[in-house]
């Protein structure tokens, strides 16, 4: 892409994990990650059918319904990754669909419990390189737009 066709973001907005039947989930966005990641809890994997698979529930405290739902993917691997302390940790690592800005991009998002965090997902340089540029005076770029479509319909 382009530096021209760059899309903007702010510091926050609204996005969806199709794959994940995820609608409407906030998230955070993290120059500073490498790697997307999704707050998470009770992360098991599991085979079923001879298909091993990652089970998990996702937490987001804005959103109590997304707590409930037991999310599941075979997409994924376990990887070693430093956290926000520089501390290595083995975390699970899905690869999976992100929606916004009228575009669909395939991800990796680390799996991790960041309880006690306002954002349940953080999108890293990976997702934001070449795609976006980022103005931390702007939130929820997309999520206006999109208001302002439904508004003039």
């Amino acid at each position: 892409m382009d530096k021209d066709e760059r899309i903007l973001i702010g510091r926050s907005d609204v996005l969806d994990l199709p794959e994940l039947d995820l609608v409407g989930i906030e998230a955070k966005v993290d120059t500073g990650a490498r790697t997307s990641a999704i707050n998470c809890h009770d992360v098991e994997e599991i085979e079923v059918d001879g298909v091993k698979k990652i089970f998990f529930y996702i937490l987001d405290p804005a959103h109590p319904q997304f707590n409930e739902k037991r999310l599941s993917t075979k997409n994924y691997s376990k990887r070693t990754v430093k956290n926000s302390f520089g501390d290595s940790e083995e975390r699970y690592v899905i690869k999976t669909i992100v929606e916004f800005f009228d575009t669909q991009f395939e991800t990796e998002f680390t799996l991790s419990n960041r309880n006690n965090l306002k954002f349940p997902i953080l999108l890293g340089r990976r997702l934001l390189a070449k795609r976006f540029v980022v103005d931390v005076a702007k939130k929820n770029v997309w999520f206006k737009q999109q208001q302002e479509q439904e508004k003039n319909n």
